[in-house]
């Protein structure tokens, strides 16, 4: 036998599902408040209107007072400001000591690049780092020293140039001088004692990474040059040539 449904069980079905919609309309208005910036006042007031009997509020928050300046911004952080500052320093020094035209510097978000061309350290051929390339290098390192611990590596790369245009260097030679040059660099660096020795790296690449052609005089005189990479701590180390297709899209500066 169908049993009878009871009018007012019937009638009460309405308030189930009202019971329902007003929990989630205030699991919504939580969560957007949860989302919003919390203020201590607020949170007390909101759960007080809430549970108006309760005798304590939850510790929900316990500082939501911060200095002004003080939040963090991504990019904003001290070590981030004195990573940048490297650029600006190494452009003063550079210009103090006459030469600019002999420096490009591009500062990317997390690296230093700086390229030297050949006579700045070097004579034709030799190794051996020139009295005026020591002093390029004395300023190089004043530069670096306020932020040497946001450095995450220093390398140091050298680069030859083919010495004819359709004749290829003696493969020996070319990447012993290259290697010998980016090792002298690197040295004097280290015995500078501004970075530990595991942060300074020497590549020699030889002529096997130019930037110019080699038909030219001009060009051949660009390929020669001394790079040095400095990324910051944190940051993923990209190729080399990642690094050259990043710098051509951004101007190259010199210390002038």
């Amino acid at each position: 036998m169908k049993r009878k449904r009871n009018k007012q069980e019937e009638g009460g079905r309405w308030m189930d599902t009202y019971g329902d919609m007003v929990t989630l309309l205030l699991c919504f208005f939580v969560l957007l408040y949860a989302m919003s910036s919390v203020d201590q006042v607020k949170w007390e007031n909101l759960v007080k209107s809430l549970n108006p009997n309760a005798e304590k509020v939850s510790q929900v928050v316990t500082d939501t007072e911060l200095a002004e300046g003080t939040e963090e911004v991504p990019g904003n952080t001290d070590a981030d400001q004195r990573f940048e500052a490297i650029y600006d320093n190494i452009k003063n020094e550079m210009k103090k000591l006459g030469v600019a035209s002999d420096v490009e510097l591009v500062k990317g978000d997390d690296y230093q690049f700086i390229s030297y061309k050949d006579k700045v350290f070097f004579d034709g051929d030799s190794p051996v780092i020139t009295k005026e390339g020591q002093r390029v290098l004395d300023g190089l390192c004043k530069a670096l020293k306020p932020s040497a611990d946001t450095i995450k590596e220093l390398r140091v790369m050298g680069h030859t140039s083919q010495e004819t245009p359709d004749r290829p260097n003696n493969v020996q030679t070319d990447r012993q001088l290259a290697a010998l040059r980016s090792a002298n660099v690197v040295i004097y660096i280290q015995n500078k004692g501004v970075l530990e020795p595991s942060r300074l790296v020497d590549c020699g690449y030889g002529q096997f990474h130019p930037i110019a052609t080699f038909a030219t005089a001009k060009g051949r005189s660009k390929n020669r040059r001394a790079e040095i990479l400095i990324t910051k701590k944190g940051s993923q180390q990209n190729d080399l040539s990642d690094y050259y297709n990043e710098n051509k899209q951004q101007d190259k500066g010199g210390a002038d």
